[in-house]
């Protein structure tokens, strides 16, 4: 029998982990330890949530020695509750002297590593401190995520595709009561979110969780960024829905394209192009390959369709503590896929005036093969994302 095992919050066991990793390579490039400033540096390897703003907040971590964490007043009993005991404070934004630069004073002149820095800071962080280096070395290690991270994507993604199902079944009924992409999404959002609370808010309530997406429909579906409007659908139009859901500040994506009616021949040409690229970035996403080849190999099914003219933008992106993070399968990126690499998997095509077409599913590079924690595309292949109004 299969145990089911239920995520939870991740604990200063698993961020002292990332910690020591961070530490072994810190000594092995010749640094005293490492401050981050990047909103997703810290909160991975601290487990401090909180919203980036103007004010700064800081980590650091020594080759020898417990953390530090550098926060505004204003955010000083958030950061005490966490695990790291060591919380210092500045009062405000911008102040006589700069927080970034208060931070380097507090932790002296040492050999310092930095993730990133404000470049009219430069000269005088490097007056203060023995030497300073900026490294993506945070970022780097992200690349690969620990079984824990991985239970969050893959329950985060169920969540995703809850929000896909209640559009699926909810959508007839909303347009043929004059209903709008509006109502269309905040029917599938309020359906996933509610069940996202009332599964996992006890327990993560103090990380990120929730639930983000788009609906666009009929020629609004070639704008891959658009905003949501009023917009009431017309009968043999597409409509696509892209949707993200976080939990435990771990992120994962779902996305589909329905066909209001019956499709024609050519909407059928493009959704069968759709679901060879889904297919080729799976097939192509494995251990050894280069991040652009998977990309390279992902496209090709759109461009053999002869729809290369309608690409916009890469088959896919990392994912973890921020939606839209690296390594990306996108041409450039020479990352080698490793195991343990988490991806967002969207073929899509743009016909401006016309429609447009995407689906996404989030993907998790195995040993041996690719896991789809998102569900709704293969359980979904698009004769069953056909709506009759």
């Amino acid at each position: 029998m299969m145990t089911t095992v239920s995520p939870a919050p991740l604990a200063e066991p698993f961020y002292r982990r990332v910690q020591d990793r961070l530490r072994r390579t810190l000594q092995r490039e010749g640094h005293d330890g490492l401050l981050m400033l990047a909103t997703g540096n810290v909160i991975y390897a601290t487990g401090f949530f909180h919203s980036a703003n103007e004010r700064p907040v800081g980590a650091w971590v020594p080759v020898d020695g417990e953390p530090i964490l550098f926060v505004p007043l204003l955010e000083k009993e958030n950061a005490e509750d966490g695990w790291i005991a060591d919380v210092r404070t500045y009062d405000e934004f911008p102040g006589v002297v700069h927080p970034v630069l208060w931070m380097l004073g507090e932790i002296g002149r040492r050999r310092v590593a930095v993730d990133t820095l404000p470049v009219k800071l430069l000269d005088a962080a490097r007056d203060g401190v023995a030497a300073l280096a900026v490294t993506d070395l945070v970022e780097r290690q992200r690349y690969v995520k620990e079984p824990e991270e991985l239970l969050l994507t893959r329950t985060a993604a169920r969540y995703a595709d809850l929000c896909l199902e209640a559009i699926l079944s909810g959508t007839a009924d909303i347009v043929r009561g004059g209903g709008t992409e509006l109502d269309i999404l905040a029917h599938g959002m309020g359906t996933a979110s509610a069940a996202l609370s009332r599964d996992h808010a006890a327990a993560f309530g103090r990380t990120k969780l929730g639930i983000t997406g788009t609906v666009h429909t009929g020629p609004r579906g070639a704008l891959p960024h658009g905003k949501v409007i009023a917009r009431r659908p017309s009968p043999g139009e597409t409509m696509i829905a892209g949707i993200g859901a976080s939990l435990g500040g771990y992120h994962a994506e779902s996305g589909a394209t329905f066909v209001l009616g019956d499709p024609n021949a050519d909407q059928r040409r493009c959704l069968d192009a759709m679901q060879a690229s889904n297919d080729a970035a799976i097939a192509a996403l494995r251990p050894g390959a280069a991040c652009t080849a998977v990309n390279d190999a992902a496209l090709e099914p759109i461009k053999a369709a002869g729809l290369g003219d309608t690409l916009r933008h890469r088959i896919g992106h990392g994912m973890g503590i921020e939606g839209h993070e690296a390594p990306w399968l996108a041409p450039g990126d020479v990352t080698v896929v490793a195991p343990g690499m988490v991806f967002s998997n969207e073929p899509g095509i743009y016909r401006p005036g016309i429609d447009g077409y995407r689906t996404i599913t989030s993907m998790i590079v195995g040993e041996n093969g690719v896991e789809v924690p998102s569900r709704f595309i293969p359980v979904h292949p698009w004769e069953k994302r056909v709506i009759t109004l």
